[in-house]
Order: structure tokens, then C-alpha cells, then sequence
């Protein structure tokens, strides 16, 4: 990035192999819609080369990444008012271990979908800081600095928000008991 900094724009095609599919990965679980998830990847990509010159070697380069990718999700869920779909693991390349037996991998693509789709039910705050943090393997240094808060303060959302994901796993895991 210091390079795309200094002028030398066509390193910018560089970070783009290398980062563009965590990225996209990443915003395809905030967003829970492929399309957009493409959109905003390419967004941020575009702002990166508009906003160079802001851009300090003070830290990671990802997590100077993420925040572009955070405020290009804030700029794009305030222009369309847009909640986010339940995720759909299929999307997500997702593939059951190689286990011999077939229920044994049904039992886990069906817990990856329950995982998912109790993600998709967090609000987008507490879905961000486990994306950053569980999934993206960010430190609580970076995801402060990603979030503007402090380390402790991004310690406690991360674990509120792994609270609520993990209660909202048992929820949907739970058949719902028939009306009489």
C-alpha cells in the first residue's frame, strides 16, 4: 500500500489478489447478499486508490483495510434502507469435512446453516466485531482502531455479540412447539 501511496498505481492490482477474497468473504457475511458483497469489495478497492494519500504505515494495512470496507457498508445500508438477508451457506463455499459417514456431514453443513442464519440475525454492530474477530482473526488492537474504541471496549461487544450469536443458535436449533 505504500507503494499505491507513492504513485505506483498498478501495485494496487497486487493487494487486490491478495486480499480481495477475505474481503469479499468478509462483506458477504456482513451483507448476506452476493451481489452486494461484489459491489462494496469493488468500492472498497476504489476508495483505497482515491484515499492513498490518508493512508499511515502506522499498523496493518487490513485493518486500514476493513475500516474502508465498514464505512463503504455504513454508506451503502444508509443509502438503501437494506436489512441483511439470512446467509445462505451454499454461498459461502462452505464444504463438510471429509467425513465417511453422510449423516455426520449433513449434521454439519446443517450446524453451519443454523450458524449462519443466527448471524444473519444480529444486528450489524455485533455481526461486524465477530466477522473482525472470529472470522477475519483481527486483534482487539486492530478492531479498536477498525471500530474508533478501545481495546477493552471491542473485547466487550465481542463477547456480548458472542453471547447473543450463541443464543440465537439454541434458538433456531429448537423446534418450535406445535400450536394446539
Amino acid at each position: 500500500m505504500l507503494a499505491v501511496r507513492d504513485g505506483e498505481l498498478n501495485a494496487l492490482g497486487e493487494l487486490f489478489e491478495r486480499h480481495h477474497g477475505r474481503l469479499y468473504g468478509f462483506l458477504l457475511k456482513l451483507t448476506g447478499d452476493r451481489s452486494t458483497a461484489e459491489d462494496l469489495t469493488q468500492t472498497v478497492f476504489q476508495r483505497m486508490l482515491k484515499y492513498r494519500h490518508t493512508y499511515r504505515d502506522q499498523g496493518n494495512f487490513a485493518a486500514w483495510m476493513y475500516h474502508l470496507a465498514r464505512r463503504c457498508t455504513a454508506d451503502h445500508v444508509r443509502r438503501s434502507s437494506a436489512a441483511p438477508r439470512p446467509i445462505d451457506p451454499a454461498d459461502l463455499n462452505l464444504h463438510a469435512d471429509d467425513a465417511p459417514h453422510a449423516a455426520g456431514q449433513a449434521s454439519v453443513h446443517d450446524d453451519h446453516r443454523l450458524l449462519y442464519a443466527a448471524l444473519a440475525l444480529l444486528d450489524r454492530d455485533d455481526r461486524e466485531v465477530l466477522l473482525l474477530s472470529r472470522f477475519q482473526e483481527l486483534s482487539f488492537a486492530e478492531i479498536a482502531g477498525i471500530l474508533e474504541c478501545s481495546v477493552g471496549a471491542a473485547k466487550v461487544r465481542a463477547h456480548r455479540a458472542l453471547r447473543e450469536l450463541r443464543d440465537a443458535f439454541f434458538r433456531l436449533q429448537r423446534p418450535t412447539p406445535p400450536v394446539s
